[in-house]
């Protein structure tokens, strides 16, 4: 369980490292959706290093000690930026591994913070095993990218920031869209939102780690692939997320690699903002249809990511 004491402590101490990103109402129609209910977008994508990561690896860092080797990560691309990101603001070295398939926004980001970076393997799970080797013969501190307790509590203040922005404005969320990797984000926000709201999960069809699991009953290992295979792209849900989830009665859908590319392209057209495709895939499951909302009810899309190169749209 993640108590939301650990929660309001982990905002507190991330605080000055992070950014408290906007929030704000959207009408439903300009997404081609009717307007029986009411849209709000949770715009993570400008937090810093330009993703929701920023919290998990903030809370790393405020929270355990750093050996003098400094820390290291496997990532896609975003937790990487973010770590190396954390790092620098500390004084840190750090060590970022990513696989081939990670997005050149994603690695000039690291590369930016002057961050060591390893781009080595063909997945996430090739970043992983190049990360745990060098940590162990190195002594620096692995800063897990979902499957850690306290890169999961940094990300549950993502929840928190939600709930206190939509109380200030008298609104309450009746449903939250989280994307799906490794689940860390969901983890984290689900346990914030626990008694208070649905939180539902939402992955590209072509990798579907949650949607799996929760078929199976246990965690399987799927194959993965399609334009959000970057940032979403886990073989595996994370143990301590998948067992969080379970607590937390969450519940997940697929979406096509169309729909997200669609709810890319309508947050440009219609808000002017640039969103990366696992940052838009909280959305797509409402431009897809996939996610029903309820009459007269209030749900909020995390658009938790925007390391891409506008010139794609």
């Amino acid at each position: 369980m993640i108590p939301a004491s650990e929660v309001r402590r982990t905002y507190e101490l991330i605080g000055p490292f992070i950014r408290r990103t906007p929030i704000f109402e959207v009408s439903p129609v300009d997404f081609g959706m009717a307007s029986n209910f009411r849209l709000f977008l949770k715009l993570e994508l400008f937090q810093r290093s330009g993703s929701f990561k920023a919290r998990g690896a903030a809370a790393n860092l405020s929270l355990r000690d750093v050996p003098p080797a400094g820390v290291a990560a496997a990532s896609g691309g975003n937790h990487g930026a973010a770590v190396a990101d954390a790092a620098a603001q500390r004084g840190w070295p750090a060590t970022i591994f990513v696989p081939e398939i990670a997005n050149s926004a994603k690695t000039e980001r690291i590369a930016a913070a002057e961050a060591r970076l390893v781009i080595e393997g063909q997945r996430y799970a090739d970043a992983l095993q190049n990360c745990l080797e060098h940590c162990a013969s190195t002594g620096a501190l692995n800063i897990h990218a979902y499957d850690q307790r306290e890169t999961i509590l940094g990300q549950a203040t993502l929840g928190l920031e939600i709930d206190e922005q939509l109380r200030a404005a008298g609104q309450s969320a009746d449903t939250i869209l989280v994307a799906v990797g490794g689940g860390g984000l969901i983890g984290g926000v689900s346990s914030w939102f626990r008694d208070t709201a649905s939180v539902v999960g939402v992955e590209p069809e072509t990798a579907c780690a949650l949607n799996a699991a929760l078929e199976a009953g246990a965690i399987v290992d799927v194959d993965v692939s399609g334009i959000a295979a970057d940032s979403l792209g886990a073989r595996r849900i994370g143990e301590l997320n998948f067992a969080i989830l379970g607590q937390n009665g969450v519940r997940a859908i697929k979406v096509r690699d169309d729909d997200i590319r669609a709810a890319q392209e309508r947050l440009w057209q219609t808000h002017r903002i640039v969103a990366e495709p696992g940052g838009a895939t909280s959305l797509a499951a409402l431009i897809g249809g996939q996610f029903r909302p309820e009459p007269n009810s209030l749900v909020c899309a995390i658009i938790c990511g925007g390391n891409t190169d506008a010139v794609q749209f």
